[in-house]
């Protein structure tokens, strides 16, 4: 079976319909699927629910299909740096599922671990609690977060072979992992493509498995937060 495809596009084909649940790998800037972000607002899908950490920038990442309005509902934990999901939410034009982040992280690893539900102290006595179950365990009480699962995986790797073998590379080994097992289908864009034994069996983060499509893409990487101090005079 072939996983590697020419482009984001062509990875994309047949997979993409308006009203579909996605997940998009990333935090903040780092790791982010870009390539597939911008084929996902080539083709134009709208009313889309995406489970993601943050929503990208302004003109970036999930923020330009926030911008194109093809985002119907975020699933996330920190949304701060983007002004138009801000305008939107207080709007009432965009729905928003908040999370405690590792409450988030902990959702998708049971979706992809085919866990239906879990028991945390997160978020016990806060607004995160309200409707849903609560049990005590040992004294302590605690709520009832389920698993998520997505349509599609957006996700970002550095290295994979062409068997879907990946392997991430320090900060955007952060949500990406996890996604990948937790989308019905997971797309991966990858800086570096290559041969399958060329990666040590004991590098690799994700097996093949559960990845279906690949492609190699190009990147940006651009930094969200550009802070510097004055150049110091002699």
């Amino acid at each position: 079976m072939n996983k590697v495809y020419e482009s984001a596009v062509e990875a994309l084909d047949g997979l993409l319909f308006d009203g579909m649940t996605m997940m998009a790998g990333g935090f903040g800037l780092c790791g982010i699927p870009e390539n597939l972000i911008a084929a996902v607002h080539k083709a134009g899908t709208r009313d889309l629910t995406f489970i993601s950490n943050n929503c990208g920038v302004d003109d970036f990442g999930l923020g330009i299909l926030l911008g194109a309005k093809q985002i119907k509902k975020m699933v996330s934990s920190y949304v701060g740096e983007n002004k138009e999901f801000e305008r939107q939410y207080l709007a009432g034009e965009l729905e928003l599922e908040f999370n405690p982040q590792g409450t988030l992280a902990e959702r998708i690893r049971a979706g992809g671990a085919g866990i239906p539900g879990f028991y945390t102290k997160t978020g016990v006595g806060t607004l995160i609690a309200e409707g849903k179950e609560h049990k005590e365990f040992g004294g302590e009480t605690y709520i009832m977060e389920t698993g998520l699962k997505a349509d599609v995986s957006l996700v970002k790797a550095w290295k994979a072979d062409t068997e879907g073998n990946l392997v991430f590379r320090k900060t955007a080994r952060n949500f990406n992992p996890m996604m990948a097992t937790a989308g019905k289908v997971t797309v991966v864009e990858v800086e570096e493509l290559v041969e399958p034994g060329q990666i040590d069996p004991d590098h690799i983060h994700t097996p093949g498995i559960y990845v279906q499509r690949i492609i190699k893409g190009t990147f940006e990487k651009r930094i969200e937060q550009r802070t510097t101090r004055k150049r110091e005079t002699a």
